[in-house]
């Protein structure tokens, strides 16, 4: 079964500490992503575009891991080129976060930085992504367990960025997708706001409406503070309700019906006769177009019958005029003899 994305919605916002937003994303299936500008100033803006730019300047039509990694690193050659000749935007960077879902049954995903991915089944959520930051490390290394990571000072540091650097390492990997599944990827203005559990009580709750849910984990992240800027993408798997064409060789392979074949065989000189009307045919055909019946011509028997009917008719009031005429000559004599 075909791999269809259904729904999806992507919502930014600058959060309540920051002026600008220096957050990107995009937002065509079926490819999605999010980058998180950093430099300063208007830096981060740049960057994170330019990135996003990178992901849409040509067509996606499937490659999985192999062609998200083709099209990261081409992101990474124009952030850094930019910061290198551009003294304004010099040291400036982006976490990219790209996910592309493939025909396959499979979502494909590479990954930069501490903007994250997760997915939300019917039995459960999870986080996909592994940030590459400076308190994951310390959480992966044993130095600190994720509930001291989530306030640590230095969360924010991060330790791989697009553009830093003329070459650029990507993680990839691959995850099953069912229909139902629903994936979001999201800026650390909204994980570092809100917990797993909260994300995922959020997007229960919407789930039948993505507009509503994006929303709705905006507004939670800015009411717990809002400290960055804030972005959330999200996209849906759905049933592929579409009925397959059959190829060439499926065509040939069904078998005619008795009745639609020609049982005539050429050397037989015999001419098939010429199909019958149709019902259709015979019902659009125009009524102006069937002369009127011409009346009939009547036989020498008719004429006949006519004749003696005729006669019989004469007769009959010959006789009664007769017999009126006798009756008044007998009242007559009878008044006459009184």
């Amino acid at each position: 079964m075909r791999t269809v994305v259904g729904a999806s919605h992507a919502r930014t916002d600058a959060g309540r500490k920051r002026r600008g937003n220096e957050d990107a994303f995009v937002c065509r299936p079926p490819l999605f992503a999010i980058a998180d500008g950093m430099g300063g100033a208007q830096a981060g803006e740049v960057a994170s575009a330019l990135a996003a730019e990178a992901l849409t300047d040509v067509p996606v039509d499937g490659g999985g891991e192999r062609r998200i990694v083709e099209l990261i690193r081409e992101a990474n050659r124009r952030v850094h080129e930019r910061a290198s000749t551009d003294a304004a935007t010099t040291g400036m960077g982006t976490t990219i976060t790209v996910a592309l879902v493939e025909e396959d049954g499979h979502v494909a995903f590479g990954h930069v930085g501490d903007s994250r991915a997760y997915r939300l089944r019917a039995d459960g959520f999870e986080q996909l992504t592994d940030d590459h930051s400076l308190v994951a490390e310390l959480v992966r290394r044993g130095e600190l367990s994720p509930a001291e990571a989530e306030v640590h000072p230095q969360r924010s540091v991060i330790t791989r960025a697009l553009g830093t650097d003329p070459s650029i390492d990507v993680d990839t990997f691959s995850k099953d997708a069912l229909p139902g599944d629903l994936f979001l990827l999201c800026s650390d203005g909204l994980s570092d706001m809100l917990d797993g559990g909260t994300i995922e009580s959020i997007l229960r709750a919407h789930r039948s409406d993505l507009a509503e849910a994006s929303r709705a984990l905006v507004q939670a992240a800015n009411r717990a503070g809002g400290e960055d800027n804030i972005t959330a993408v999200l996209f849906e798997i759905a049933e592929d309700t579409a009925a397959p064409e059959p190829d060439e060789k499926t065509r040939e392979a069904v078998p005619s019906r008795p009745e639609d074949e020609d049982t005539l065989h050429p050397e037989d000189h015999v001419v098939p006769p010429p199909p019958a009307p149709s019902a259709v045919d015979t019902m659009v055909a125009p009524v102006e177009a069937m002369p009127p019946p011409a009346p009939a011509e009547p036989s020498a028997h008719d004429e006949e019958e006519l004749e003696e009917a005729t006669f019989a008719r004469k007769a009959l009031a010959l006789a009664v005029i007769v017999a009126l005429c006798a009756l008044i000559v007998v009242l007559v004599i009878w008044g006459l003899a009184r």
